[in-house]
């Protein structure tokens, strides 16, 4: 997720030559594992990065001296990624954990000239023999959202901080809008490109923007609690992404999603450790605990948690899947028949928008 290259943060190398060796002689040796992340905003985000930052020390929490993680901060998507995955491999990490779908290119390139090191990209769909992709069901989580959202609007129109369409957004943008549409049918939901992941200025003046349109409730895909703060200066409403922002706009959020890479990574570490470790993909979500629901703000009254527990609850049961048939795109095109369910391909694949977006 975008952040700010000027700004650059290495933390504690791995151990060179040790982190060399085979597994087994590490082993014997004591030597730390090295594991590398690259975050694509800062830690200090309250979002995304943050989120990710704290499974990190959740591995150093687990394993203790067995260990020894290192991180670069605020690095743009594009060439200067694979120049820091270099680094980072060169330091001596055996496991680098590549967190933003801008990454994958750079990542395979470095992953192929690299066979020894073993790489992880989260959100990504390109695999090899040493390089793993892992995911987050997030749109499960919009649609808890979209629920809470078609009961709490007053004037049935959300703005969506949305920041590129990729079909991870794409697929958000559309599970919060089908599941508020299900609660008010003539539900609208309005979408401003902040073409960032993370800026706050950008993301403010998006959500400005969205509330002058008549927006009395915001989402986001982006990282800083700024849309939130927006709404909460307007007396309006909204949801945190990625991590519980209720602390920025503690009267504004009315619940958020979270995200939990806690276990996964431990999971991963563990593997590396053990020699276990395959390549593979991973998508996980509100049943596996990778997507929560932080608590319920004040302004969400007791009926329409309850709607949002059931909904939830259905998912976690799979007994719904968020984007159901029938299915009308912008166009008037029946995307999804009656009962017909999206795919995970469809959902990997998915450029196009529920009718009723404004995008």
């Amino acid at each position: 997720m975008i952040g700010h290259p000027s700004r650059r943060t290495l933390l504690a190398g791995a151990a060179g030559a040790a982190a060399a060796l085979p597994l087994g002689a590490r082993a014997q040796n004591a030597a730390p594992l090295g594991i590398g992340f690259i975050y694509v905003g800062p830690t200090g985000d309250y979002g995304w990065t943050h989120a990710h930052d704290v499974a990190r020390k959740a591995i150093e929490a687990e394993y203790g001296p067995k260990v020894k993680t290192s991180y670069v901060e605020n690095v743009a998507e594009g060439p200067d990624a694979e120049r820091v995955l270099r680094q980072l491999a060169s330091a001596g990490n055996k496991l680098v954990f590549a967190t933003s779908f801008g990454f994958m290119n750079p990542t395979v390139r470095v992953a192929r000239a690299l066979p020894n090191v073993m790489f992880e990209h989260a959100t990504g769909y390109q695999r090899l023999p040493n390089l793993a992709t892992y995911n987050a069901r997030f749109y499960e989580g919009r649609a808890v959202c979209g629920t809470i959202a078609g009961h709490v609007s007053k004037a049935g129109v959300a703005g969506y901080i949305a920041s590129f369409p990729i079909p991870e957004v794409v697929m958000g943008i559309s599970a919060f809008h089908l599941a508020a549409r299900k609660v008010n049918p003539n539900f609208r939901t309005k979408v401003v490109w902040a073409s960032t992941w993370y800026d706050p200025a950008k993301e403010a003046d998006a959500a400005k923007a969205l509330i002058d349109q008549g927006c009395d409730i915001l989402c986001q895909h982006t990282d800083s609690p700024a849309p939130l703060q927006a709404a909460e200066a307007k007396g309006l409403l909204g949801f945190g992404q990625a991590s519980d922002m209720r602390s920025y706009a503690p009267k504004a959020q009315l619940t958020a999603i979270t995200d939990d890479w806690a276990p996964y990574y431990v999971r991963r570490v563990k593997a590396v450790l053990d020699g276990s470790w395959k390549s593979g993909d991973t998508w996980d979500g509100l049943k596996e605990g990778a997507v929560k629901m932080a608590p319920y703000g004040d302004a969400v009254p007791a009926n329409v948690r309850a709607a949002a527990d059931a909904t939830r609850e259905a998912i976690v049961a799979g007994k719904l899947h968020p984007i159901t048939g029938p299915v009308k795109d912008q166009k008037g095109e029946l995307r999804l028949k009656d009962g017909e369910a999206a795919t995970d391909e469809i959902l990997s694949k998915m450029d196009w928008y529920p009718e009723g977006v404004q995008s």
